[in-house]
């Protein structure tokens, strides 16, 4: 019996001799990938998306996307009929400025005749309403000229996308109310061109552009937003 016990426990001893320590084994397995692990590492780095030294997009609302340039919304259908309200009234506005203007200077005035004098003079009318003439006569004649231009500096930025500018607004008031001032010296009885009821009127359009008409026609003609294109991503430094 002791002699079988022995022979048992030699035979185990011999056993776990030939058979190496589990924790041998996993040193030996960790030793032996160290390397490998070493070699694919240049290899994941190159087939990364970003690859080594590649410059990373710095996120935002510009950055690159899926799909095609993001397209600016376009105009609600309240937007378009409130801007086809705007240039309808503007319209009517004009026609109706028209007819009055008409009326104050192009209608004969035969009870003048010999006592109104053409002028080419800038500043000799005015000089003529601030010294001889009473001071209600001088407000009618001044604000009167002032207040006929005024319509023009509010409805041409409106009526007119290329006359929002000042230098457009000024430049067809002038050389519509010129055009008035030759009819009336040249066709209507009682009536003289004025040169200074030019300077008066586009004055006036003047006071209305810079009270009005300049918001109204960015009101009426605003620019829309342009599209975005994707590709337009702002590119940050590598740290």
């Amino acid at each position: 019996m002791i002699k079988q016990v022995a022979g048992a426990e030699s035979g185990r001893a011999r056993t776990d001799a030939g058979r190496p320590a589990p924790v041998e084994r996993s040193r030996w397995r960790r030793r032996s990938a160290a390397p490998e692990r070493a070699a694919a590492a240049p290899r994941r780095a190159a087939t990364a998306p970003g690859g080594p030294g590649e410059p990373v997009k710095a996120p935002g609302p510009s950055a690159k996307a899926p799909g095609g340039p993001v397209k600016a919304p376009g105009r609600s259908w309240r937007a378009v009929l409130l801007r086809a309200l705007a240039l309808l009234t503007a319209f009517v506005g004009m026609v109706a400025f028209a007819v009055v203007l008409a009326r104050l200077t192009l209608v004969s005035v035969p009870g003048a005749v010999g006592q109104v004098h053409s002028n080419v003079r800038p500043g000799d009318s005015l000089r003529h309403y601030l010294l001889h003439a009473t001071t209600v006569d001088a407000a009618r004649q001044v604000g009167g000229n002032i207040l006929l231009g005024l319509p023009f500096g509010v409805l041409l930025p409106v009526l007119v996308p290329k006359a929002r500018g000042l230098f457009g607004v000024l430049l067809r008031t002038a050389g519509v109310m010129l055009l008035v001032e030759l009819v009336q010296g040249a066709l209507i009885t009682g009536r003289a061109f004025d040169i200074d009821d030019v300077i008066l009127n586009t004055t006036g359009a003047l006071v209305g552009y810079l009270l009005l008409g300049r918001r109204a026609g960015r009101a009426v003609h605003r620019r829309p937003a342009p599209a975005v294109h994707p590709s337009e991503g702002s590119v940050a430094d590598p740290a």
